[in-house]
């Protein structure tokens, strides 16, 4: 069985006036999270482990934060990029841990509705995702919200014996040369069994 693990870290500032979301829930709090996106640390953690494990760089890579088309964007775009490079791969998520680091809100009392919603943008069963929350202390940073996540993926064809999008584009880029092949013998058999040319037909 083939395994990776992607480590996802990120961090932004309460900011007044924006609204906050946090694993892509609206949560009802005086103050948002800073960011060129909709500042969704949570989802931008997840994102960066599940580029990280299949090595294909990181958040800002793919969308450049001074890029315009990113502003106030909803981070489950970024996600769904992340989730279709490690399809690519030949990948599938086997479970997802994380931890929010923040003073507030608390996240105990809807650590089960944020289960449920990133497991729905991952596709995944609720008990396949962990949500745990820790106060910031001793850390001086109260007004700020921090996020761990930590991905395990498996080879899709390992438990269903099924091929990856590159494997399937190898076999078939194989089955072309040797169709071709196949074909220029086929005309080359048919040139070696042509009778020879007749002058006496001409007329």
């Amino acid at each position: 069985m083939s395994l990776r693990i992607g480590f996802g870290w990120d961090s932004h500032a309460f900011k007044p006036g924006v609204p906050l979301k946090i694993g892509g829930l609206a949560i009802d709090h005086p103050e948002g999270l800073a960011g060129h996106s909709d500042g969704d640390v949570l989802l931008h953690a997840i994102t960066d482990a599940l580029l990280g494990a299949v090595s294909a760089g990181d958040i800002g890579s793919f969308f450049p934060p001074g890029d315009p088309r990113w502003k106030d964007a909803d981070s489950s775009i970024f996600l769904n990029v992340a989730l279709e490079e490690i399809q690519n791969a030949g990948y599938r998520i086997v479970n997802v841990d994380t931890t929010l680091v923040l003073a507030a809100p608390k996240i105990g009392p809807i650590a089960s509705d944020l289960r449920d919603r990133v497991a729905e943008l991952l596709d995944l069963k609720p008990s396949d995702v962990g949500i745990k929350a820790k106060t910031p202390e001793g850390l001086n940073a109260d007004h700020v919200a921090q996020a761990h996540a930590v991905v395990l993926l498996e080879k899709v064809e390992d438990e269903l014996g099924l091929l990856s999008k590159a494997d399937v584009a190898e076999m078939q880029k194989q089955l072309e040369e040797l169709i071709g092949e196949a074909q220029g013998a086929g005309r080359r058999r048919i040139s070696l069994h042509r009778p020879p040319f007749d002058t006496e037909d001409i007329t």
